[in-house]
């Protein structure tokens, strides 16, 4: 009789236990008061397509809602995002194809459209965290991230001397963030010589440190007219199927003195945020790039989704892996949904 009364209890015990995560599902203000992870809109760094120009503005077709702007139209963008409580960009020049060469030239002349996008944007909202990618691939005719010898191969050390000069002319321009995502091999430490030497110790790196050679870069190549002429970028990109090799890529970008790190793409590459989440205690970013961003707007446009619960659901799922930062083509439209509270 006792044995039955104890096996009694222990059943009622066991199915109070599984009501109690559906009590704190029950309404609302529950379920709000329980979450766990949470986006604000201060959680997202904007990539902004900046075009030479005035009053000029570009649709990317691969990105809907995406657009090319020219520095006048793209301040008005920049004090749209900071009323929205956005607090970060990211600028990529788009370079017409006759400014183009085999060394990225115009990537290191002063006065350039991305030194002069950037104290444009400091003199009107110095507020404003300005980031700057750093890389060739945008000024190079042949569309790779370094210099190239004469049998094609990506030449590490002389490209690191123009990605120094590259990040030292951002800082001279008012840039708070330098980012480079090229993938060669000890760039964050040179970057960090050359910038502390041209007295920009204040400047930091955000280093792509884990960038995958992904095929859901697409749409942004098309953006920049930057895809490579010849060959892939398998020889600095990262292989999609290692892990370990990124933990090792951030261990060392790290210990070269980088101020933040990022993983790129972001959606694929959920359980490496996380590790490195492990791992490091610097701040990690991830990149929702545009080939994850145009998959849920094309599938949206042709209504088998509702577009702004899936980008929602997709970019919560990053910050959930670890990462305290998100660059997202998104951001503006998720911003004001945060905001709305819809």
């Amino acid at each position: 009789m006792l044995e039955e009364k104890v096996s009694q209890k222990i059943e009622d015990y066991t199915v109070e236990l599984q009501r109690r995560p559906r009590r704190n599902r029950k309404s609302a203000a529950i379920r709000a008061l329980v979450q766990e992870t949470r986006l604000h809109p201060s959680d997202f760094v904007v990539p902004l397509f900046v075009l030479e120009g005035s009053n000029q503005k570009e649709d990317i077709p691969s990105m809907p809602g995406v657009f090319r702007l020219s520095t006048d139209l793209l301040l008005k963008e920049v004090a749209e995002l900071y009323q929205l409580g956005i607090r970060a960009i990211d600028l990529f020049p788009v370079i017409p194809q006759e400014k183009k060469d085999p060394y990225g030239s115009e990537a290191i002349r002063s006065g350039n459209l991305l030194q002069q996008t950037i104290s444009s944007i400091k003199r009107e909202l110095p507020e404003m965290c300005v980031m700057v990618d750093v890389a060739l691939d945008p000024y190079t005719d042949h569309g790779h991230d370094g210099i190239v010898n004469d049998q094609g191969k990506i030449l590490n050390d002389p490209t690191l001397k123009v990605l120094g000069q590259m990040c030292v002319f951002a800082a001279e321009a008012g840039a708070d963030v330098v980012a480079p995502s090229d993938m060669m091999d000890g760039r964050v430490g040179y970057i960090r010589q050359q910038l502390d030497q041209a007295g920009f110790s204040d400047v930091s790196i955000l280093s792509y440190a884990a960038k995958y050679a992904s095929a859901l870069y697409g749409p942004f190549r098309d953006a920049l007219h930057s895809a490579p002429k010849f060959g892939d970028k398998k020889t600095y990109q990262m292989n999609p199927a290692n892990c370990r090799e990124a933990l090792l890529e951030c261990s060392l970008d790290e210990w070269e003195g980088a101020d933040m790190l990022l993983i790129k793409p972001g959606l694929a590459y959920l359980d490496v945020i996380a590790k490195v989440r492990e791992q490091s205690e610097l701040p990690l970013g991830a990149y929702h790039v545009s080939g994850e961003y145009a998959m849920v707007m094309a599938a949206a446009q042709n209504g088998w989704i509702d577009g702004d619960r899936v980008m929602m659901e997709c970019l919560l799922s990053i910050k959930r892996a670890g990462a305290d930062f998100i660059l997202t083509y998104a951001a503006k439209e998720m911003a004001k949904v945060l905001n709305t509270g819809s």
